[in-house]
């Protein structure tokens, strides 16, 4: 079992459905611990290892960051279970916490201290092996 924080980049760009719909109105509609979905996108023009988020509502929230996109499209080519959740959004960066290996994902624990945590306290794990990088 793996469980990381992982970046959700391009909130702010509008979607190319028919209604265009809105990255940061989704997510500002979502709450902490819903579900996403991930979804590699390996004929995207721009990059093939881009995977892109979808809320619970499958409207598209953005994709992972280009620094960690190839590896968890790789993880989910071979097949491993992934399940993903929505963390929080700081600026022009959402989060989601991902879990591999079965089981769903667990919101990190806020410190009590923190004056604002849903903010404050959401960032990405560090790259390392301790994951696969």
């Amino acid at each position: 079992m793996d469980e990381m924080t992982l970046a959700v980049v391009g909130i702010d760009f509008p979607n190319e459905d028919k209604a265009r719909s809105n990255r940061r109105f989704e997510l500002l509609a979502s709450s902490a611990g819903d579900p996403v979905s991930l979804r590699p996108e390996p004929r995207n023009r721009h990059d093939p290892h881009a995977v892109a988020v979808f809320s619970a509502r499958d409207v598209q929230v953005g994709y992972l960051s280009a620094e960690r996109a190839p590896l968890i499209g790789a993880r989910m080519r071979r097949g491993e279970e992934v399940r993903a959740i929505y963390q929080g959004m700081k600026g022009s960066v959402a989060y989601i916490r991902v879990r591999f290996g079965g089981g769903e994902p667990t919101l990190p624990v806020v410190a009590a201290s923190s004056p604002t945590p849903v903010e404050d306290d959401f960032h990405p794990d560090p790259e390392g092996p301790d994951w696969g990088a």
